[in-house]
């Protein structure tokens, strides 16, 4: 009874109260999650703070980027151009990247679970521009919490076709609450039959949630392996890596929480 006069009042006051995710789940998920070193060491691509991600050094062959999501900076893109990558972007928010290269191609729309007037789903964009190219790419996609759902509608064959791929995965915090959870994890374990973790970089713009011995970073940055591409691995167990830099200089330094790779 006491449980629901308080849901009903909290629902009342625009807030929802629900059961946490049971502790031994997020932790199975965690150690699912935990990045490998699988032969190649990590190279920093793009700038020094918000923008920069870290990689495996296995770019030869590579000669695409998609990269839906346009933000202030793409010194990461503008690396890749400077090494011969050709880069394919993609955001419904702007009218163009912050910077004009030769070797970029823009599309202002949102890259999403649907195709419609001001949105692609990932395999239709692909499909525009290498329907008949079958090299690896590379995927960087920063796209403000929707990355859950363009994986889980993107098809496994569409996903093989990347190399590398770079995802900043926000609202991790949600891990707790147990719908989400689900959701979450059906989206990682997709990913993980393709793919290993080689890196996770927490953004230190929006701090992390703790309980008990287990901490969530909000907002973080995967770097994912084609399973294809590795012989063995082994856990990281140093972190952060010399090259993982602050992605907001004004903000306080945020590491990787142990519980995430011990």
């Amino acid at each position: 009874m006491l449980n629901t006069i308080l849901k009903t009042v909290a629902f009342a006051a625009g807030f929802t109260l629900s059961e946490q995710t049971a502790r031994a789940a997020i932790l199975e998920l965690l150690a699912e999650l935990r990045p490998r070193n699988c032969g190649k060491d990590l190279i920093r691509i793009g700038g020094e703070g918000d923008g920069g991600y870290l990689l495996p050094d296995d770019l030869e062959g590579i000669k695409y980027c998609f990269s839906p999501g346009v933000g202030a900076s793409a010194s990461f893109e503008n690396h890749l151009a400077n090494l011969g990558v050709r880069c394919f972007l993609a955001d419904h928010s702007v009218n163009s990247p912050p910077i004009a290269r030769p070797e970029f191609t823009f599309d202002r729309k949102f890259i999403g679970s649907n195709q419609t007037e001001d949105s692609l789903t990932l395999e239709s964009w692909i499909g525009m521009y290498l329907k008949n190219d079958p090299g690896d790419l590379l995927l960087q996609m920063d796209i403000e919490g929707n990355e859950y759902e363009v994986l889980l509608s993107t098809p496994p064959q569409v996903l093989s076709r990347f190399r590398i791929m770079i995802i900043e995965f926000h609202d991790l915090h949600k891990l707790f609450h147990p719908l989400v959870f689900r959701f979450y994890r059906t989206c990682f374990e997709k990913i993980l039959k393709q793919f290993y973790v080689v890196h996770i970089h927490p953004n230190n713009c929006c701090g992390s949630l703790r309980k008990g011995e287990i901490e969530i970073p909000r907002v973080s940055e995967f770097s994912f392996y084609s399973k294809g591409r590795v012989n063995h691995t082994t856990y990281q167990r140093e972190f952060p890596h010399p090259l993982d830099r602050n992605n907001d200089q004004a903000n306080k330094s945020l590491l990787l929480p142990s519980c995430w790779y011990r």
